[in-house]
């Protein structure tokens, strides 16, 4: 069983090079000679692509290209990955089959995103199920057979090996924690996930949940899991319990990519989940209809979150795994980057790949706003469909809050812990805006992530806030 963590902050070239022929997918010593006149063996030259000899891989690509059928495109870009020295006879078939020119195994899975109606002939399903259950037995629990290939909401072709196996980023279960005066380790500007449920406030930092990417306890009597994706810049609390269901769902990292969003999974069923939409999209829950109720989360600097709750609970360095937390250590390069270290297809005709944006998807709209717009701590009056919003935030801390505000129009009031309309003073809270009669705004659960992520899931169904609408 593979054991291998891709370092924090790889480009994506180093990302490409660093997973290629792996030992546990080198030569078989399968043969792609077939006698004159027999029918050609797709399956097999699809299967040699990938665990062949350098020499059986030059044929196996002569011969499928000499079919014409694109239908094998999928199997020669999984080929790129991992048979690097081929590279040339693999992106050579690919060319002469598609049509398209591209420069290795990223671009082409961008490729293949944008081409979602070239299908892959019906053996890939079995190459892709034996390169993965050579790096890890285990994610065999998780991919389709043929049978029930159909059932997926995702392309098969499009889940990517993230470079560890099952949890090996593993996740916090019911974790130790402590209180904001034993919390030494936390600098200042360090940022944290904060949530408040109930009146129960918890600090999660982004320097140990970057190792993490995912706990699972109870926050004010609420089952809770927040899903980092670290790369794609999005931490979204789900409420876990579901109508229906007698236990609250638990959920660990697969190991899995889509579109260089992690593919979480609930260890009940073993199915795999979208860490953006919260939805099964294979395995056993597919076609329930479950779509997780997300629940209001803010990042901000642990300064403010400590002073605005001074009786916050915060994790422990005690997690039980051996990690270096230190402040800047997980992800670093990649946080500084503005590449993608795994393949997604971008728009970047109106925000670069890695801007944030603060997103919030309503029952029947989604929106967006950049987080450029809350540059100096702004205020902005908006709305998301006939929902009237006030979101205030501080582009400096990454920090976004957003709340219903029924006609009212809200303004700064030079303190962060209040907004000013109309009718007097209203103080900010996590599950609300408090006006001087009592009376409630509810706040809105949205969430932070880069633009490409945003985009690439909700860019068809979404607005995007511009400063002039306001």
């Amino acid at each position: 069983m593979v054991r291998h963590i891709v370092s924090r902050g790889l480009s994506r070239r180093d990302v490409t090079t660093a997973m290629v022929v792996s030992p546990l997918l080198t030569a078989v010593g399968v043969s792609t000679a077939r006698a004159q006149g027999a029918p050609l063996d797709v399956a097999q030259l699809s299967r040699t692509l990938v665990f062949g000899s350098g020499p059986e891989i030059v044929d196996a690509v002569g011969a499928l290209t000499t079919r014409g059928e694109p239908d094998v495109a999928a199997a020669m870009i999984l080929a790129l990955r991992y048979r690097r020295r081929e590279t040339r006879a693999l992106s050579h078939g690919l060319k002469t089959l598609t049509g398209y020119d591209a420069s290795g195994w990223f671009d082409w899975m961008v490729w293949q995103e944008a081409n979602p109606q070239v299908a892959p002939h019906y053996s890939f399903a079995a190459v892709k199920r034996e390169v993965l259950g050579r790096l890890d037995p285990e994610f065999l629990r998780f991919l389709p057979n043929q049978d029930t290939l159909d059932s997926m909401k995702i392309r098969l072709e499009e889940i990517t090996w993230g470079g560890v196996e099952v949890d090996g980023i593993p996740s916090l279960d019911n974790p130790k924690h402590i209180s904001a005066a034993e919390a030494h380790y936390l600098l200042d500007d360090d940022l944290v996930f904060g949530v408040e449920i109930a009146g129960d406030a918890r600090a999660y930092p982004l320097r140990i949940m970057g190792w993490h990417e995912m706990f699972n306890e109870v926050i004010g009597g609420v089952p809770v899991a927040l899903a980092y994706c670290t790369l794609c810049g999005a931490g979204i609390l789900f409420e876990t319990q579901v109508e229906g269901r007698a236990n609250p769902f638990v959920f660990g990292s697969s190991g899995l990519l889509y579109r260089s969003n992690k593919l979480m999974f609930d260890r009940e069923t073993d199915s795999l989940w979208n860490q953006f939409t919260g939805q099964p999209v294979v395995g056993p829950l597919v076609d329930s209809g479950i779509t997780l109720k997300i629940r209001p989360v803010a990042i901000t600097s642990w300064k403010r979150w400590r002073e605005s709750h001074p009786d916050t609970k915060v994790l422990s360095l005690e997690t039980g795994y051996a990690r270096d937390y230190g402040p800047g250590v997980v992800y670093q390069a990649y946080f500084a980057s503005d590449d993608l270290m795994f393949p997604a297809m971008v728009d970047e005709r109106q925000h670069k790949q890695k801007d944030y944006v603060f997103g919030i998807r309503d029952v029947a709209h989604s929106k967006a706003w950049p987080l450029e717009a809350f540059a100096g701590g702004a205020v902005i009056n908006d709305a998301i469909g006939s929902r009237e919003l006030v979101l205030i935030g501080d582009e400096a801390t990454r920090t976004v809050r957003a709340y219903e505000r029924r006609g009212r129009i809200f303004e700064a009031s030079g303190d962060s812990a209040t907004l000013k309309a109309s009718d007097g003073i209203w103080r900010v809270g996590e599950e609300q805006l408090t006006g001087p009669d009592g009376t409630r705004l509810p706040r809105v659960p949205g969430h932070v992530a880069y633009w490409f992520a945003w985009n690439g899931y909700l860019g068809a169904e979404s607005e995007l806030y511009v400063a002039h609408r306001q």
